[in-house]
């Protein structure tokens, strides 16, 4: 019975470690991609 305990624990942690992961990418690609994007919308703004 512990032993399930134990492995449902883990499979926790191991999908918290992945959303982190995930996390940090996105937070990565936005802080690269923000200058574009800005760009984008303001000549888009502009057109209107």
């Amino acid at each position: 019975m512990l032993f399930f305990l134990r492995e449902r624990g883990q499979g926790m942690a191991e999908y918290g470690m992945i959303l982190v992961l995930v996390a940090v990418v996105v937070v990565i690609a936005l802080t690269a991609m923000g200058p574009l994007v800005r760009n984008l919308f303001s000549s888009v703004n502009a057109s209107l």
